[in-house]
């Protein structure tokens, strides 16, 4: 049995992952309950979660206990309590996330192996540049792309797809949430 992979990653319209400046705010702004209703929803299913280091540290940063007395969304509550394998080279443990595994093999030859050995589905949420290589690696079955309605132009910071492969995209699910937050999940396929 295979697992299936998720690339979860939030999105301007214009395809940045994350405001280049605070005054955003999370989500750019815009959640609303129906969107942080459907993101726990989300997470309260069994699976393992993967990152990369960038994204881990940036978590790790943030996501503190004392981010979490002031009001943490229950969606990350959730995702930070789940397993996880945090692909790196460059980090060291132990890591300071309830129950990491920290993995430095080759992000491609360990995800291709989680996908066999894992009896519960996988899920990433960023970690842009490593979805990218597994994308082109074709081990992501599903991108679950949230877009807020905002355009970052001169603001945006980290477009999710930039120097990307080029793929095909079979939409599986659309939705939307709050009257404005699309969510768009695709089976991505390596255009040849």
């Amino acid at each position: 049995m295979t697992a299936t992979y998720t690339f979860d990653v939030f999105s301007t319209l214009d395809g940045y992952g994350r405001p280049g400046t605070p005054d955003w705010g999370g989500y750019w702004g815009k959640q609303g309950p129906e969107l942080l209703d459907h993101r726990l929803s989300l997470y309260e299913a069994e699976q393992r979660m993967v990152f990369g280091a960038h994204t881990f540290r940036a978590f790790a940063q943030v996501l503190t206990p004392a981010f979490a007395e002031s009001g943490r969304d229950a969606w990350v509550t959730r995702m930070m309590n789940l397993p996880a394998t945090v692909l790196s080279a460059t980090l060291e443990g132990p890591l300071d996330w309830p129950d990491a595994t920290l993995v430095s093999d080759d992000a491609v030859d360990a995800v291709a192996r989680l996908k066999k050995e894992s009896e519960v589905p996988l899920r990433s949420h960023g970690s842009i540049a490593l979805n990218r290589a597994l994308m082109a690696a074709g081990l992501v079955d599903r991108v679950q792309l949230t877009i807020f309605p905002v355009i970052t132009g001169r603001t945006g910071d980290h477009p999710v797809f930039h120097d990307a492969a080029d793929f095909d995209l079979e939409l599986l699910d659309s939705r939307t949430f709050d009257g404005s937050i699309q969510e768009l999940t695709y089976r991505p396929t390596l255009h040849t």
